[in-house]
């Protein structure tokens, strides 16, 4: 493990707040997967891939992929059950990154350089893992690697809904009695340290996100059977067999950026400096008073360090900024 190299900040666009990137349905083994494309701005540009975290979608990576489009071709995809994509049958890690490996092969654009986020990036490393030829480096911000103190989260408290049976169905009644006005601000203020770094249309992006949310009927449960699922590839991981996603990391060769907010609320503060102890070739950027989404509220730093791992790699856009 060594510290992140933070590129000068000159190498990324100019400010702006783009709109959320262009989306299209792609029907992908009988469901419908929803994709956004953040086309590349330069030649030369390798491809790119953003997976979010629970609850999460595709318009999670607007701002990082924006600022990565001089480097990267980007795709963003809604994972089963969430944003804009149909639901899956099953919402357990090795479920989704099953998808995520599908998607790379309908794509045809693999190897990718492979960006996780919370969830996503507990995804991101069992693909890599799995499937290292189709990743060239990874990214990973706040990924939900196992922790057993639920205590140092806020879903914490969701945990008692898991003994429910069908508990999905009192998560339903319990979302309907939120507006999502009031919802969008308690995601908002769980995920995000200083509000004040999201501006006034990425909070109505939100908004909008959450209504689109609310009128899914399968949405409460996928969320439910997903948290149901990463706490127990949780457990899995302090447990003999194959199963731990800790032994997974531990096997990941694509060199690797590891992204921690210290005032996370969501997960421990302490698994992004251990995940970028058990990855073999990581970096590590802990950042103070940010919070959980670090693409969301500091996405030029991210982006910093995104190309400083890439100058590191081989990037060939990087290499010509260099060269120049």
């Amino acid at each position: 493990m060594k510290r992140a190299t933070l590129r000068p900040d000159d190498l990324l666009p100019v400010h702006s707040v783009p709109p959320p990137w262009p989306g299209r349905e792609v029907r992908l083994d009988g469901t419908v997967t929803y994709v956004r494309d953040t086309p590349a701005t330069a030649s030369g540009a390798e491809p790119a891939l953003y997976v979010h975290g629970l609850g999460g979608s595709s318009q999670n990576w607007t701002d990082l992929a924006y600022l990565l489009t001089d480097h990267l071709d980007g795709q963003a995809i809604d994972l089963p059950g969430f944003g804009r994509s149909e639901p899956g049958r099953r919402y357990t890690v090795p479920a989704f990154a099953d998808r995520v490996i599908r998607w790379i092969e309908h794509s045809d654009r693999g190897p990718v350089h492979l960006f996780g986020n919370s969830l996503g990036g507990a995804i991101s490393v069992h693909v890599a893992g799995v499937r290292p030829d189709l990743v060239r480096s990874l990214t990973l911000i706040s990924p939900a690697l196992p922790f057993l103190d639920f205590r140092r989260s806020l879903q914490g408290r969701m945990l008692p809904l898991l003994a429910i049976p069908r508990g999905e169905r009192l998560a339903a009644w319990q979302l309907a009695r939120v507006a999502p006005e009031v919802m969008a601000q308690q995601v908002m203020e769980a995920s995000v340290a200083d509000l004040s770094r999201i501006c006034d249309q990425r909070r109505e992006e939100a908004l909008e996100e959450i209504r689109v949310r609310h009128e899914a009927a399968h949405h409460a449960a996928a969320y439910v059977r997903t948290f149901r699922g990463l706490v127990s590839s949780f457990l899995r991981s302090y447990l003999p067999g194959s199963g731990s996603l800790w032994r997974l990391a531990g096997t990941v060769g694509a060199p690797t950026l590891v992204v921690g907010g210290r005032a996370d609320r969501l997960v421990d503060v302490r698994v992004a400096p251990q995940t970028a102890r058990v990855v073999p070739d990581s970096r590590l950027l802990m950042l103070d008073g940010v919070g959980h989404v670090a693409q969301l509220e500091v996405p030029r730093l991210v982006a910093r360090a995104v190309l400083g791992l890439l100058a590191e790699t081989g990037d060939t856009a990087e290499r010509s900024d260099m060269a120049g």
